[in-house]
């Protein structure tokens, strides 16, 4: 479970880790990498949805974010989550197996990438055929938190970057008062 350390503010209009990953059924034992985990707050909750026989590759281009998800983890006494330096803008980079993974996670991450579909290629590379990638991300506008709206990425944009590598939609979910969510399959 994630600390109070993880996330600036917990309530339900900025974002709910639990709730999100609720919300796309990972199973006990499922394979998953939140690619792009700052802090750890999203692999915290799929950690503890996928249980002591799943795995969550937290990876990041931020070493000093990935010692502290390290360390969490260990005072937390979280056995299932490895941290993984990577740049998610190299297809393969990861190292994360081909087809080895139940679900791929990119919260709050589009923002930051300048080559967005490399990053939706190596979902789709490192998912089994029946795999969930979930995306979330800011709606658009200038809110008092977040990213400028000039860097916002829009709800077609993802759904085109998305399919342009082969995912459907399947639904959307709530995620709170500032972020859309979207879950995709493979075709």
């Amino acid at each position: 479970m994630y600390t109070k350390h993880s996330m600036p503010q917990q309530d339900s209009q900025f974002l709910n880790p639990d709730q999100i990953i609720k919300q796309i059924n990972l199973s006990a034992g499922a394979q998953v990498a939140d690619l792009g985990c700052g802090t750890g707050y999203m692999s915290f909750a799929a950690s503890h949805a996928v249980g002591a026989k799943g795995r969550v590759y937290a990876v990041d281009v931020q070493k000093a974010v990935l010692e502290q998800v390290k360390k969490e983890a260990q005072v937390e006494g979280i056995t299932n989550i490895i941290t993984m330096w990577s740049d998610l803008e190299v297809i393969g980079a990861t190292k994360i197996a081909t087809m080895s993974l139940d679900a791929v996670l990119l919260v709050n991450i589009l923002f930051l990438l300048k080559d967005k579909s490399a990053v939706f290629s190596e979902a789709k590379r490192a998912l089994k055929k029946e795999g969930t990638l979930l995306v979330v991300d800011w709606l658009p506008g200038n809110t008092a938190i977040g990213p400028p709206a000039s860097s916002r990425v829009s709800k077609d944009t993802v759904m085109g970057l998305a399919s342009g590598v082969g995912f459907v939609q399947e639904k959307e979910i709530n995620a709170g008062s500032y972020h859309f969510g979207l879950v995709f399959k493979q075709q």
